[in-house]
């Protein structure tokens, strides 16, 4: 079990993804796995969130050696608090699931930045150059 108040005085970049151990999930995870060091030096924990069980959690924790916690949102009760749930559309196909968001929250608790755009590809330094931005203000 993780809460918001366990980050107090602490940086978080908060990750909702949609599925375990799929393309854009897993290069995302990566990235921020690859780039860990970095936003570990800049104070940030990272946690990534999918509605995805522990089991399978693990399973791709272990896949691609991924260096910080993923939480099981089962029944997405944080993305729909978060806003990181709804009606999806691919290939002409409507069902529900969760975003691909991610939310930099401060010390504080509160949301500085939010990105409802995630490019996987860049999103890590993204993150990074926001985190420092922050930081100096």
């Amino acid at each position: 079990m993780h809460s918001l108040e366990q980050y107090q005085g602490h940086w978080l970049v908060l990750y909702f993804y949609p599925k375990d151990d799929t393309p854009g999930c897993t290069k995302e995870a990566c990235h921020f796995r690859d780039n860990l060091g970095s936003l570990k030096a800049l104070g940030a924990t990272v946690l990534g969130v999918s509605a995805d069980d522990v089991d399978s959690h693990g399973k791709f924790a272990q896949k691609y050696e991924l260096n910080f916690p993923l939480l099981a949102d089962s029944g997405a009760t944080t993305a729909k608090a978060y806003g990181a749930y709804g009606n999806k559309n691919m290939y002409g196909k409507v069902f529900e699931g969760v975003f691909r968001y991610t939310f930099l929250i401060n010390p504080e608790g509160e949301i500085v930045k939010t990105w409802k755009k995630v490019s996987v590809d860049i999103h890590t330094e993204e993150v990074t150059k926001a985190l420092q931005e922050a930081q100096a203000q």
